[in-house]
């Protein structure tokens, strides 16, 4: 299937999608601002540049879009049908990133959580604010908070 857009068109759409700041990700930072957790941003000394980080417990958040880093399952991350060779590859090689990167804090003793674009659409804010807080004051080393109801 031919793009709907041209090349200018299309360079230009894909260039105002950000990386950081996100829609999602300002939406859990403000959960958390007013469950009174402190953060830091985007620390590029540690692996993968997690999005929130949480140095008083060893913390880290992801904020993962769903198309971007490939969530299993998910009608969001439906693979594009215009060029779909390039788009596995790229978004492959996004996953096999998140992997080492989930790994290597791991090893550096941090705990990973992972919160999902479609988990943060799904979720009442109590709710979510709720499974954030649990998975923090507990001691799980990874999680993730995914949608509830599969597609």
């Amino acid at each position: 299937m031919a793009d709907t857009f041209s090349r200018a068109q299309r360079s230009a759409v894909m260039a105002r999608i950000k990386s950081r700041d996100t829609g999602p990700e300002k939406a859990v930072r403000s959960m958390l601002h007013r469950l009174g957790y402190r953060f830091r941003l985007h620390r590029k000394d540690l692996p993968g540049t997690p999005d929130i980080v949480l140095p008083s417990r060893a913390a880290v958040i992801f904020v993962h879009g769903c198309f971007w880093h490939r969530h299993g399952g998910c009608k969001l991350a439906k693979l594009p049908s215009a060029n779909p060779d390039f788009w596995r590859k790229k978004l492959d090689g996004n996953v096999d990133r998140d992997r080492k990167a989930v790994e290597a804090l791991i090893l550096l003793g941090w705990r990973v959580l992972t919160v999902w674009e479609c988990a943060i659409k799904e979720h009442e804010l109590p709710e979510f604010g709720r499974l954030i807080s649990g998975w923090i004051e507990e001691s799980a080393r990874c999680g993730e908070i995914p949608k509830l109801i599969p597609d």
